[in-house]
């Protein structure tokens, strides 16, 4: 479903509420906004959020890829988020603490649209692969801090490893994208770094984010630098067919695939 268009290196979470902030997004060098009717909305604030959004949606975000977080299935606020998300004029859904694949069939087809399935609890690592595979689904994004919490894990991304890692495998089985899950501290740009250079050797496509300051870092993580632009270029210009030398290594149609996909990555 998602192979035709490239996997979103960014993808910017924003309160569909803070309409500041929403206008404000149609200038960020994003290539995803997530309007939220989620965590970042007060209860007394939801309709009015929801309302918001679809009149976002309407206006629309340029190139940016689209998507609208509804409130998961446990909330009073669900249906009335679905029938929103199904007329609204975004491109995904993401869909919080997914851990069933018959949930998420479900509202796919009640919405119409893909689903970015949030993996946030433990039953939904365990579920992943299932869930990937729903016709549905377009990609699963890693909901770390939740994760933690479930887990009991104080700090950090060691604990996190196999359940993040899960979410990849889960993901590459289908074809469908895999997003790692947002970074908190505002101010540690080294700190966002390093998340996102372990997120991409891990092979998370993109990163979610909470901040706009969060966006160049992330994006230059998860885009190739130059000297993987330039090795990819002289690879595929070199590649002759079959298993062959190049500069001291072995390569295959595999790596020629893979330099091409980085290639063209490089124009999101």
């Amino acid at each position: 479903m998602t192979t035709a268009r490239l996997a979103p290196r960014t993808a910017l979470f924003l309160p569909a509420s803070n309409p500041r902030a929403v206008a404000k997004a149609r200038g960020l060098d994003t290539d995803m906004i997530i309007l939220d009717l989620e965590d970042a909305v007060r209860d007394d604030a939801k309709a009015e959020a929801r309302a918001a959004a679809v009149a976002a949606m309407a206006e629309g975000f340029g190139e940016r890829l689209t998507a609208i977080r509804i409130n998961g299935v446990e909330s009073r606020e669900h249906a009335a988020d679905l029938a929103a998300a199904a007329v609204a004029k975004c491109d995904f859904i993401v869909v919080p603490k997914v851990e069933d694949a018959g949930n998420a069939a479900a509202i796919a087809e009640a919405i119409g649209k893909p689903l970015l399935a949030m993996i946030e609890t433990p039953r939904g690592v365990l579920e992943a692969v299932r869930i990937a595979a729903v016709p549905g689904v377009g990609g699963l994004l890693a909901g770390a801090n939740d994760l933690r919490a479930a887990l009991g894990i104080p700090t950090g991304r060691e604990g996190l490893t196999l359940s993040l890692q899960a979410i990849v495998l889960a993901a590459r089985a289908h074809d469908i994208w895999a997003l790692d899950g947002v970074f908190n501290a505002l101010d540690d740009a080294e700190g966002l770094a390093a998340e996102c250079r372990h997120g991409r050797a891990l092979g998370f496509d993109g990163k979610s984010l909470i901040h706009p300051n969060q966006i160049q870092v992330a994006t230059q993580a998860f885009g190739p630098s130059e000297a993987e632009l330039a090795d990819a270029h002289a690879l595929v210009a070199a590649a002759t067919g079959g298993a062959e030398r190049f500069e001291g290594r072995m390569i295959e149609a595999m790596h020629v695939a893979q330099a091409r996909a980085l290639i063209e990555r490089q124009g999101l």
